[in-house]
């Protein structure tokens, strides 16, 4: 757990940093928890807490993104093998999409299209657990559609740089780290506000990635698709705050072959789990 800490001390100081040379930001503390997650080679329902502090910002030629996920498990993931404690992980997300609009002062709309750009940035984790120890790091780069919709809707084609240095407690085995063969991604974030007699917004992200040769072990890969979205309820106003200050919602992730693998020979590899989700914003 320290490093975890650290880790998320350095992204909140890199917040810090990158909102004051935003034209805009908006960061947030947000919890969330569910009782049926799924990890692949692992049978069981495993609950997890996870806390999360996100911050996504805008600046003359676009904008960026920042999130880390703190995820703790139940002991049904556990840490080691034969501990009585669950795992724990730290997963670092980043992009920076630049706004060709933006850059050279043209607009590039059409159709249901708002604007134009390029996407690029990185995945990192760091997670320990009994059999694999993910160490996943990945490089991702690609064109951007910018939708003209209420709120954002985001959606871009990327290339993945993706590797991994798994370590098997059972065993003691370390794999060196592993290249996956470079694959696509299709994937889409939105957040679009509407309104039923109160203030509610549809959140999400969705990623469509196909596989990516065969994994450290010399074992093929499954394409994946990986939805995760969510209904949150502004609750600001209630408790005499701005307004996008608390939110309170359900979200709900579908994960099939979760991490490459397929699920129709491993278990655990397709998720299909509901969460209650609290967020602060400042």
């Amino acid at each position: 757990m320290p490093n975890l800490v650290r880790l998320t001390a350095a992204i909140a100081l890199l917040f810090a940093c990158t909102a004051q040379a935003a034209d805009w930001t908006d960061t947030s503390l947000s919890y969330r928890y569910g009782t049926k997650f799924a990890e692949p080679y692992n049978d069981n329902d495993i609950t997890k807490n996870i806390v999360n502090l996100s911050s996504v910002s805008g600046y003359k030629y676009g904008k960026n993104f920042f999130s880390v996920d703190l995820l703790m498990s139940s002991e049904l993931d556990p840490s080691a093998a034969g501990s009585n404690s669950g795992a724990h992980e730290a997963y670092v997300v980043y992009r920076h999409t630049l706004d060709f609009g933006k850059i050279f002062n043209k607009s590039y709309a059409f159709g249901p299209v708002r604007g134009v750009g390029a996407t690029a940035g990185f995945d990192y984790n760091s997670k320990t657990d009994a059999g694999y120890n993910s160490k996943k790091r990945m490089v991702v780069a690609g064109p951007t559609l910018m939708m003209d919709v209420p709120g954002f809707l985001d959606i871009s084609l990327l290339a993945l740089w993706e590797s991994n240095a798994p370590y098997n407690t059972f065993t003691n085995q370390a794999t060196p780290r592993y290249a996956y063969k470079t694959h696509a991604m299709l994937t889409g974030a939105w957040g679009i506000p509407f309104n039923v007699g109160i203030p509610l917004s549809f959140e999400g992200y969705a990623n469509f990635i196909t596989g990516k040769g065969t994994n450290e072990f010399g074992g093929g890969t499954a394409p994946e698709t990986n939805i995760d979205m969510q209904i949150m309820y502004d609750i600001s106003e209630t408790l005499g705050t701005p307004k996008n200050t608390f939110k309170i919602g359900v979200e709900y992730q579908y994960w099939k072959n979760k991490f490459g693998n397929p699920d129709r020979t491993v278990p655990g590899a397709t998720a299909k789990t509901p969460m209650v989700r609290a967020e602060y914003h400042f």
